[in-house]
């Protein structure tokens, strides 16, 4: 139970952070087979998304590599 409320929370992170950035993955989400599995950790998946959110994505992340502001954040 308690690996589930910790990947809970961080995918609650992660989504919060890449909305910051401009991104949002729609299927984010806790993997339900690993949370089900009695060996393997819980792991969040990412999913599937558009070119133009993986253009996003890449972009927030070459920018936070430069030390620039996301673009939703520009004034």
């Amino acid at each position: 139970m308690q690996q589930f409320k910790e990947v809970e929370a961080v995918t609650t992170e992660l989504r919060e952070a890449l909305a910051r950035a401009g991104v949002v993955l729609p299927s984010l989400r806790p993997d339900p087979v690993s949370i089900a599995h009695r060996y393997i950790p819980p792991l969040v998946e990412l999913g599937r998304c558009s070119m133009e959110v993986a253009r996003q994505l890449t972009d927030a992340l070459t920018e936070h590599s430069r030390g620039e502001h996301p673009r939703s954040e520009r004034g």
